[in-house]
C-alpha cells in the first residue's frame, strides 16, 4: 500500500531537509507513518535523555522552531499540505512528551503510546487547530498540543504512588 497521496519522485532522501522532515526516512513507510516516525523519535530522545533538563529544553526547542521551517519547506516541495510523510512534526511532539520524563522503558514505552493516542484522536483544540493552521505552523501545532497533552498524563502517571 502506499501513501493516499504520492510524492511521485519528490521526496529526496540525499535533500537534508527531506531527510529530515521524512524523520529519517521512516515516515515513507507505507502503512502507520505517523506512528513509525514516532518510533524514530525514540532514539533521538535517547541522545538527549542525559542532557540536564536546560539543555533538552534547548534542544527541544530548536527541533520545535525549525520543524515550523521544515515541514513547511518540505510540502511545499511535495506539493501537498501536511503529507502523511512528514514525520518531523511526530518527532518534536515525542521530545515534548518526554520534558523529565521518568527514566526506563516503560517511561518510553508509556510516552510513545499516549503521544501516539492524542496524536490520533486530537482532543480540543488540537483537532481544530490542525483543521485551521496552514503551513509549517499547522503541520507543527497539532502535534506539539499532543506532545504537551501526553507530558501531562505522564507527569501525573509518574507521580502515582503506585506506579513508581
Amino acid at each position: 500500500m502506499t501513501h493516499p497521496v504520492s510524492l511521485k519522485g519528490r521526496a529526496r532522501l540525499s535533500d537534508p531537509v527531506h531527510f529530515l522532515a521524512l524523520g529519517f526516512g521512516s515516515g515513507l513507510a507505507p502503512r502507520a507513518p505517523g506512528t513509525f516516525g514516532t518510533l524514530a523519535a525514540i532514539p533521538v530522545y535517547l541522545l538527549l535523555a542525559g542532557l540536564p533538563l536546560w539543555g533538552y529544553l534547548v534542544v527541544t526547542a530548536i527541533v520545535c522552531t525549525a520543524g515550523i521551517w521544515i515541514c513547511d519547506r518540505a510540502a511545499r516541495d511535495f506539493g501537498v499540505h501536511d503529507h502523511p510523510a512528514i514525520v518531523w512534526d511526530e518527532i518534536a511532539g515525542f521530545l515534548v512528551t518526554m520534558i523529565a520524563a521518568p527514566a526506563g522503558l516503560i517511561w518510553i514505552a508509556a510516552g510513545f503510546l499516549l503521544f501516539r493516542f492524542f496524536d490520533i484522536v486530537k482532543p480540543w483544540p488540537i483537532g481544530l487547530l490542525d483543521r485551521r493552521v496552514q503551513g509549517g505552523l499547522g503541520i507543527m501545532l497539532d502535534d506539539l498540543l499532543a506532545g504537551v497533552y501526553a507530558a501531562i498524563v505522564l507527569q501525573i502517571l509518574a507521580r502515582l504512588p503506585f506506579l513508581t
